[in-house]
């Protein structure tokens, strides 16, 4: 806006209003407070007075101002000597401004005019467009309210044609109702004209309910219409409402004070109180776009009275700015050369802007801060430290920095599993979501869904389970009338096994896991694949250990529990003992209101067999056991082992569905088409269905025990499932592998060398593997660590020699055997193979073994005591005690500790030990004897010496 009073032009200068007060009064113009009007002869005297201070009237300005900077700066430079010198850089820099030279005035004017043609021509046409842009907002505000009154006209005429409609609809109604009732009346008149006056009554009160239904519908209507109404109208004021909102907004914008345009005012430069440097000047005409500074005016322009002249601020810039703008491409063309692009001060050809300061480009170029992006992040199962870092778009550094600071050191391809990543997702402030990746086994839950097949009645499955040598496998044999328990090594079971009895009331299949606390796995799995658990429990142990986790797992499992108390025949049985011990684990008989028959039988006289069978039937018909037969075979590895003229063997107990040979079965991560189909007792068979355990050949590896086994109907699709299970199972190992050697680096650096023992295991089966290297890792200490090497199922090869050989480790062969390639390279390389049939030895040996790496316990044995009696001081020799040994030996080689009232004074050695003059090697109690102790000399008569050895003593686990 103009400035009419003093304080809005030393505004409009951003200078004091007190500094620019001073100015006038010595211009000549009377001005005493800041509120007083200011007119354009005042400001052109202003200008006069100020041109004429500054030595700038009357003589050409300085069309030249040349700005230098010097800096320096040091560097360090090798010699040919190779020492290290100092050299010192100077950099000078220099930037001409040239000023355009004025067009010579025409006329002379009382006062230099502020702006020139052109800019007016322009000022006029900016305010022509800002006149049309107000009649086109008026336009627009009358269109609106036009708009606004046109609404409320039809929100006031749909209200009279919805009350019209009302009130039409009301009478219609009840005109209706009148005609009905009339018709009604004269037919009840012409047929009942001698009916009874009850009857009359009853006809009338039906016409009056009809009449009052019909009334209540016609409310009902209007009440609806009405409704809709109000709906309507509502929706119009809604709208009336935005429409007003928005002519409000127009009128507040049209309110508000025009912007004025003007000329881009010099800012001034800062104000001293001795030498002002505020200067109003007018603006350098433009010259045409070709028009170029002549060359010769870095040299002759340059006056005496040029130093004294100041440069314009419309040519500000700083040494940051010259830099931007160097590399622009509407940058400077040279060093002393103005841009020749018609505008003033030193601009770049692209800068086409209006005329602006060093503080202005400042803060166009100011950001604001941002807002923290937080990312949704899928985390799969396994995942580098890389694509972490690029799913939440930081560096892979700043990953690592945060696993640091959780205290896990990690590398950029380090494979991270699902809970870390999740974690340092959550730390860094996104939100992690556990993937759903793209797995090929969202097709195995499918596949079972296309087709119903009729279920069938089955078998029930009975997993017998109980303590160690409880008498489990002899109970089975006689069931089956076999002799196996005879046959097992040790006389316990250590696989699972699976066989079916067919009995008169039907079949029944018997699932047999082992009883010692190392199979814990293995019992689980059985209690899992079962429908029914037989608890067996001696009558003259009770419950043991493995009795109570039996319970434990069959509750796990949700199956009910038969209690076969064995050993009854032997007269040490307490059955009531045996009883009240399995109620307080909360298994109740059924006597005592509980829901576990308890079955007193004796596996080796056979009574109370058949009772148990037929409870164990009776719990099966009570659940009503069935599966479907025709479908493809679904079921569990109960065990598999690696054999070495069939290769992988898997026992399959068959849930549902019908197995047969030449299906292709998916197990875990191994795959394969049945070549051979075995049934326990060895003979082949085509096909098995539910609750029938057999032996199948043909998968591409050993599956782990409890692993689901289905028929696919595809073999490709089997094949890829396989392959992306191993994979999988590849990369999560790894993972927690390598986060629990990154987790124990340090504890391990901090402890020090702890002595491994390296170890191979091969088994039969993968079930005595599991168990075997369960139990074997369970010994390790924070001394001495049982390191398992390599674990699997098979006989020992010469892979298995070369390992032990590399790690230097024993191998361990549990019902494995090594061939002759593999026992000669052993010989060769003097590999230790130790092979086992009991668990209970190989745990044993290991155990002995690592007992004899610990170190020893060093502990003290007092040998004799002796009483000091004389002490002599002999020159260069020292103190030598006369002692008489009161109890024990004292020996030449032995430790002493001297006391002193029954206090430890000194402990050391014996330096030297005489008897007669002669050097002994021992002095028995009650002789006399004459001893010097070593680097000690403060005896005194009276003392004791107490004489002890140090002796190791081998620690056990």
């Amino acid at each position: 806006m103009a400035s009419n009073n003093v304080a809005q032009f030393a505004t409009e200068l951003k200078m004091p209003a007190d500094l620019l007060l001073t100015q006038l009064r010595s211009a000549g113009v009377e001005k005493s407070s800041a509120s007083d009007p200011l007119s354009k002869d005042d400001k052109d005297k202003l200008l006069e007075h100020l041109r004429r201070t500054h030595g700038a009237a009357g003589q050409t300005e300085k069309k030249k101002i040349t700005v230098t900077r010097k800096e320096t700066t040091e560097i360090k430079q090798a010699d040919a000597t190779g020492k290290s010198r100092t050299i010192q850089v100077e950099v000078r820099k220099k930037r001409t401004f040239v000023q355009r030279d004025d067009l010579p005035a025409t006329t002379a004017a009382p006062a230099a005019p502020v702006i020139d043609a052109a800019e007016r021509a322009r000022r006029e046409e900016e305010a022509r467009r800002q006149a049309e842009l107000i009649a086109r907002q008026e336009a627009e505000l009358r269109e609106k309210q036009e708009r606004l009154a046109k609404l409320d006209a039809e929100k006031e005429a749909q209200a009279k044609a919805t009350a019209a409609a009302e009130a039409e609809a009301k009478r219609r109604a009840d005109e209706e109702a009148a005609k009905a009732a009339a018709e009604q009346a004269a037919k009840n008149a012409a047929e009942k004209a001698g009916a009874l006056d009850a009857a009359k009554r009853a006809e009338a009160d039906a016409a009056e309910k009809k009449r009052a239904e019909q009334a209540e519908e016609a409310k009902k209507k209007a009440e609806q219409a009405a409704k809709e109404a109000a709906e309507r109208a509502e929706a119009t004021e809604r709208a009336r409402k935005a429409v007003a909102d928005e002519v409000a907004q127009i009128k507040a914008m049209m309110a508000q004070p025009r912007r004025v345009m003007k000329a881009p005012e010099p800012a001034p430069a800062p104000v001293k109180p001795k030498a002002p440097e505020g200067t109003l000047h007018k603006p350098a005409d433009k010259k045409p776009a070709t028009a170029t500074p002549a060359a010769g005016d870095k040299k002759d322009d340059k006056k005496p009275g040029d130093r004294k002249s100041i440069k314009s601020a419309n040519v500000s810039s700083t040494w940051s700015d010259d830099a931007k703008k160097r590399g622009a491409p509407g940058g400077t063309k040279g060093r002393g050369n103005a841009a020749p692009t018609g505008r003033d001060g030193w601009r770049g050809a692209g800068g086409k802007g209006r005329g602006r300061n060093s503080h202005d480009d400042r803060e166009s170029n100011f950001q604001a801060p941002t807002e923290a992006i937080v990312k949704e992040v899928h985390v799969p199962e396994t995942i580098t430290v890389a694509e972490l870092a690029h799913k939440m778009a930081v560096k892979a550094s700043e990953v690592i920095k945060q696993l640091m600071k959780l205290g896990q050191m990690c590398t950029i391809n380090q494979v991270l599993d699902q809970e870390t990543a999740m974690i340092v997702v959550e730390e860094m402030g996104h939100k992690a979501f556990a993937a759903a990746v793209d797995d090929p086994e969202a097709l195995l839950a499918d596949q079972g869904e296309h087709a119903e097949f009729e279920s069938k009645p089955r078998a029930p499955v009975v997993t017998v389970m109980g303590h160690v040598d409880h008498g489990k496998t002899s109970l089975l044999d006689y069931i089956r009338r076999a002799k196996v328990a005879s046959g097992e090594a040790g006389g316990i079971t250590q696989h699972i096994g699976a066989y079916h009895v067919d009995t008169p009331r039907g079949m029944i299949t018997f699932l047999d896991t082992p009883g010692h606390e190392a199979f814990t796995a293995m019992r689980a799995r059985g209690a899992k694949a079962t429908d029914i658990v037989i608890l067996v429990v001696a009558a003259d142990d009770g419950v043991m250990p493995q009795t109570k986790e039996a319970i434990a797992h069959a509750k796990a499992a949700g199956v009910p529990l038969v209690v076969a108390i064995n050993k009854i025949d032997k007269p040490g049985g307490n059955l009531e003992r045996v009883t009240q011990e399995l109620i307080s684990e909360g298994v109740v008989p059924e006597e005592y209101g509980g829901d576990s028959p308890f079955v007193p039988v004796s596996a080796k006289t056979g009574q109370g067999i058949d009772s148990l069978l037929e409870n164990v039937l009776l719990q099966a018909e009570v659940l009503e056991l069935k599966a479907p037969v025709e479908s493809p075979a679904r079921g569990l590895v109960v065990e598999a082992r690696l054999d070495k003229g069939r290769g992988p063997v898997a026992t399959i107990l068959v849930q549902s569905g019908t197995l047969k040979r030449g299906d292709v079965v998916l197990a875990g991560s191994s795959y394969g088409r049945v070549r051979a189909m075995l049934d326990e007792n060895g003979k082949s068979i085509a096909e098995a269905g539910p609750s029938i355990p057999v032996e199948i050949q043909g998968l591409t590896e050993v599956p782990a025990a409890g692993e689901e086994a289905m028929v696919m109907a595809d073999e490709r699709k089997a094949r890829e499932i396989g392959l992306f299970r191993q994979g999988k199972f590849r990369d999560v190992k790894l993972a927690k592998q390598q986060a629990a050697k990154l987790e124990n680096m340090f504890d391990q650096m901090a402890e020090g060398e702890v002595k491994n023992v390296p170890l191979i295991v091969k088994t039969d089966v993968q079930g005595s593997q599991e168990a075997l290297v369960g139990s074997l890792q369970k010994l390790s200490t924070s001394e001495v660590r049982v390191q398992i090497v390599h674990a699997a199922v098979g006989g020992i090869t010469e892979s298995d020699v070369n390992l032990a050989t590399a790690s230097k480790a024993v191998i361990i062969g549990f019902n494995a055997r090594a061939d002759a390639q593999a026992r000669k390279l052993a010989e060769a390389n003097g590999v230790d193979i130790r092979y086992y049939n009991i668990i209970y030895d190989a745990i044993e040996e290991v155990k002995a073994a690592m007992s004899g790496m610990l170190a020893p316990e060093k502990r003290e044995h007092i040998t004799g005591q002796v009483e000091i009696r004389q002490v002599i001081l002999v020159s260069k020799v020292g103190a030598i005690a006369g002692c008489l040994v009161t109890d024990g030996v004292v020996k030449r080689t032995s430790s002493v500790r001297l006391l002193r009232n029954n206090i430890v004074v000194w402990t050391g050695e014996i330096d030297s030990l005489k008897r007669f003059k002669d050097d002994a090697k021992e002095v028995r109690a009650g002789l006399e004897c004459g001893l010097s102790l070593k680097n000690y000399n403060d005896i005194q008569v009276g003392d004791t010496l107490e004489v002890f050895e140090i002796q190791e003593v081998a620690r056990t686990l």
